[in-house]
Parts: C-alpha cells; sequence; structure tokens
C-alpha cells in the first residue's frame, strides 16, 4: 500500500530511522547519497576482494544507482533518473554487510538481495523512471568522489533536499512488487 503522505529522512540512515521503513512508503530523502553503477560496483568489489581500504566510509549511507549526465552551464548536474537495479545484485549484498542503509534504483531485486536486506537491515527505494527532471531538481550539489576516470559513471556525492522515493523492500521481507502481483491476481 502506497501511503499519501510522505516520511523526511535523512542521512546517514539508522538502524531506528530502517525500523521505522515499510513497503509502499513514501520518502523525501534528505542529505549525502553516493552514485554507484556497474563500473564503481566492480571496481568497488575489486578494492575489497584485493584488501584495499575503499576511499569512503560506507556505514549508514546510501547508494542511487545513476550516471549523472554532464551538468549544463548553471545546473547542478545533467539528468539522473534511476537505472535497474538488478545489474547491481551481484555486489549488493556484499555492500551490505559493510554498512549500506540503503539503494536507490528502479525494477525488482533478487531473492538473495531481499534476504540481505533483511539480514543488514538495509531497504531497497526506487525511484520512479522517467522523473529525471523532477529528481534533478532535488539535487542541489554534487561532485565526484571515486574513480573519475569511469566518467558519467564515476562515483559522486550528492547532496539532496526532498528527493521522491518509495520504499519497495523494507526489512521484514516486503516487496512492492510481489504485493502488487497478488492485489492485481485478487481483482482479475
Amino acid at each position: 500500500m502506497i501511503l499519501l503522505t510522505p516520511t523526511k529522512l535523512y542521512t546517514p540512515l539508522t538502524d531506528e530511522a530502517i525500523e521505522k521503513l515499510r513497503v509502499g512508503q513514501r520518502v523525501l530523502l534528505n542529505g549525502v547519497v553516493l552514485t554507484a553503477r556497474d563500473a564503481a560496483h566492480k571496481k568497488l568489489n575489486k578494492l575489497l576482494e584485493l584488501g584495499v581500504k575503499l576511499p569512503f566510509s560506507l556505514q549508514g549511507t546510501v547508494i542511487y544507482y545513476v550516471a549523472p549526465t554532464p551538468a549544463k552551464p548553471g545546473q547542478v548536474i545533467g539528468s539522473a533518473g534511476p537505472t535497474t537495479s538488478s545489474r547491481m545484485d551481484i555486489y549488493t549484498p556484499r555492500l551490505l554487510a559493510l554498512g549500506i542503509k540503503g539503494t536507490i534504483g528502479h525494477g525488482k531485486r533478487s531473492h538473495q538481495v531481499v534476504r540481505s536486506l533483511k539480514k543488514y537491515k538495509s531497504v531497497y527505494f526506487i525511484a520512479v523512471g522517467g522523473t529525471a527532471a523532477l529528481i534533478t531538481k532535488s539535487i542541489k550539489a554534487s561532485r565526484v568522489i571515486a574513480f573519475p576516470e569511469l566518467g558519467p559513471e564515476a562515483i559522486h556525492e550528492l547532496i539532496v533536499e526532498n528527493f521522491p522515493i518509495i520504499v519497495a523492500n523494507d526489512i521484514f521481507g516486503g516487496d512492492i512488487y510481489e504485493e502488487g502481483w497478488k492485489r492485481y491476481a485478487l481483482k482479475s
């Protein structure tokens, strides 16, 4: 069930904040969000395999699956719409174990990721695809903090204000996609 009144949430996220979230809940996220897509996840995983310390802490962070386009003059960032989350599923459980408390993208997550969200008390949020212009208005600052050689897929630190997202998977095993299918089946 999607709640009409959004909840304001501030980073870094804590277990206490995560425990209050439920599938379908609308959230306006505020604070620091890191970006990372396929290439960045692969590099992070390689560093972890080599035992190299990551260039930033993951504790309490939210990762947004996006590769923003270059900013036009006078803008903070270019288009910043979400990408398909399942492409990061192979890396997600390991990163959740290191303290990530939220991920943002679009599309259903694997069963392994859903189990890891419960285990590590993390939440998967969805941002509505096709709303890049609205999302971009919520981004107040952007700077590259790791892997500049990856171009648009470099890891950015975003400062967001009232960034609109919906809880898709909570720590209780709730899944907005599964619930949607069940409701649809009942109406058919």
